[in-house]
């Protein structure tokens, strides 16, 4: 008896831990989807800004100021710097 409880109990385990690498997996591919998507956002807004280097920065600075207050440090300048970046360069291929 303890035997078929031990098997049960590690297909069952089996199943959460499969489960859980492909929540991860989707989660990840949702982020990077959404990170490519703000930053198509925030290029093609970009384009049309008159004064592009100071005005872009300032626009980035308030951007990122109200999307940490609401969804947290994930947002910051760096962070949406490093997601322009990542878009840029897949964008162009």
């Amino acid at each position: 008896m303890r035997n078929i409880t031990v098997k049960i109990t590690e297909n069952i385990k089996s199943l959460i831990l499969e489960a859980r690498k492909k929540i991860v997996s989707s989660v990840n591919l949702a982020m990077v989807y959404t990170y490519f998507e703000i930053w198509k956002i925030i290029v093609e807004n970009e384009q049309g800004w008159k004064q592009r280097a100071l005005y872009s920065k300032n626009v980035l600075k308030e951007i990122s100021k109200e999307l940490v207050k609401e969804f947290g440090k994930g947002f910051s300048i760096t962070n949406l710097q490093q997601m322009r970046k990542f878009y840029l360069i897949y964008w162009k291929q």
